[in-house]
This record gives structure tokens, sequence and C-alpha cells, in this order.
């Protein structure tokens, strides 16, 4: 297993952009699929975005594709999730997540999470 500590939450307007962070420990840093997942107030976790371990494949759900961008830094023990064009429906808690092999977005294939990062975008 991994720990994950995300960071780069806060409060944005609509339209603007924000980059969260996660940093991994462990040196198999390089060898997980990571993804990205949100809570919003009272609603079930969703799946936003997954990359695997060489970056070299990335899949979005339907709500964020051409607005947000997840990245990874192996050497950094890093992930990314690039935010841009921001709507107050993506105010949620964001959580980065690490999993061995996944291609899925079920959030059960992950078998690490961080303690996630608030975002709130505001009207």
């Amino acid at each position: 297993q991994v720990q994950l500590v995300e960071s780069g939450g806060g409060l944005v307007q609509a339209g603007g952009s924000l980059r969260l962070s996660c940093a991994a420990s462990g040196r198999t840093f390089s060898a997980y699929t990571m993804g990205w997942f949100r809570q919003p107030p009272g609603k079930e976790r969703e799946f936003v975005a997954r990359i695997s371990w060489s970056g070299g494949s990335t899949y979005y759900a339907d709500s964020v594709k051409g607005r947000f961008t997840i990245s990874r830094d192996n050497p950094k023990n890093t992930v990314y999730l690039q935010m841009n064009s921001l709507k107050p429906e993506d105010t949620a808690v964001y959580f980065c997540a690490a999993g061995r092999l996944v291609t899925s977005s079920y959030g059960g294939d992950f078998g690490s999470w961080g303690q996630g990062t608030q975002v709130t975008v505001s009207s």
C-alpha cells in the first residue's frame, strides 16, 4: 500500500481553475494506477479520472472531459489534477486513490485512499 496526501483545494469562482496534488509515500508509486474521485455534498462518491502507471493512458468521467487533466510525475511520487472551467457542480471533496493494474472506474478496485481536499466553486 501507499499513503496518499492531497492538497490544493480551496474556494474558486465559476470559470476559474485549481490544481490538486496528491503526494504518495513508498518506493513503488510508479507501479500504481492513480485515480481521482469526488464526493459532492449529500451525494455518493464518483469517479473523476485515472492514469496508468506510466502516464501513457488516461480516462475521464464524461462530466469533466475536456476541462480536467490528470497527470503524474513518478520521480516526485505525485499525481495532479488540473481543473479548468470549474462549475458550481464541481463542488466536492476530492480524493486521490491508488490501485494495482486498475482499468475500471470502480472505487473498490483502488486499495489506498487519501483523506480528501475540499473544492468549492461559487457561482
